[in-house]
């Protein structure tokens, strides 16, 4: 489906879909053509998810995508809550495993474990992969409070020397994961989490932004017509130099590109 409109803010190119199940297609397509041209190119596409319930529908897409040979693919993820089992209902490990992983069966997946005895290492681990594996593609979303990864504003540094690091929750992020219903209260929300950083996830070589719904459209508006400041992290990707954003009408609601 074409989108209803596309415009640019900085580098981004950003498109409007009529709702989430075509705005998903549309990513996946794309994605999959990407992925497919990085193939051809060195063979092994190194990807990085997002894992949170705004991704439902897109991972659902890409599962079914076609051009490209999963057996190639090195499969990342962008976060983890700090002392979390792999086996937790809200564990984003135990997301891509279930939604994704075990149907199409990349042919490596590198794990964020954030229940590590040492966090600390298991930080500089992952960074030391993503360093050796550079992400081709980076499938991510924008927070309510406009956190990419788990960058919160509070955190968010957008001159980080690491790449991956420990972090605290604020606390919309964290009434945002009992909001969509990953725990039964408040308090069972963990503080910390493990996250890549916003240096990091500048430095992917492509980043697509799925955002649909209309709970995401304050950030969005924030992240493309606001300052490039900390305050909304996700703004930082108005200079990324391959940046596209998929929206649909509802979290393109407030922009004004739309009226």
């Amino acid at each position: 489906m074409k989108p209803l409109k596309t415009f640019t803010v900085g580098k981004i190119t950003a498109q409007v879909f009529p709702d989430k199940r075509s705005l998903s297609a549309a990513a996946a397509a794309d994605a999959a053509a990407d992925i497919a041209a990085v193939q051809k190119e060195k063979m092994w596409a190194n990807l990085v998810f997002s894992t949170g319930a705004s991704q439902f529908d897109f991972v659902e897409s890409i599962k079914e995508a076609k051009g490209f040979d999963w057996g190639k693919v090195r499969a990342f993820h962008l976060d983890e809550y700090v002392g979390m089992s792999p086996d937790h209902p809200a564990s984003f490990r135990r997301f891509l495993r279930e939604r994704l992983v075990d149907f199409v069966h990349p042919g490596e997946v590198y794990y964020l474990n954030a229940d590590a005895p040492d966090v600390e290492a298991e930080c500089r681990r992952y960074e030391a992969l993503l360093r050796q594996y550079p992400i081709d593609i980076g499938f991510i979303g924008i927070g309510e409070n406009g956190h990419i990864a788990f960058n919160d504003p509070p955190v968010a540094d957008f001159s980080d020397p690491v790449w991956v690091k420990r972090v605290k929750l604020d606390e919309k992020c964290r009434r945002q994961q009992l909001g969509e219903g990953w725990f039964p209260t408040l308090d069972a929300v963990p503080r910390e989490a493990l996250s890549q950083t916003c240096t990091g996830l500048m430095a992917y070589r492509r980043v697509y932004l799925i955002v649909p719904e209309r709970r995401k459209a304050e950030a969005v508006h924030d992240a493309l017509c606001g300052p490039i400041a900390t305050s909304c992290p996700a703004s930082i990707m108005r200079e990324h130099p391959a940046c596209r954003l998929y929206l649909d009408v509802e979290s393109a609601s407030l922009l004004p590109q739309i009226k």
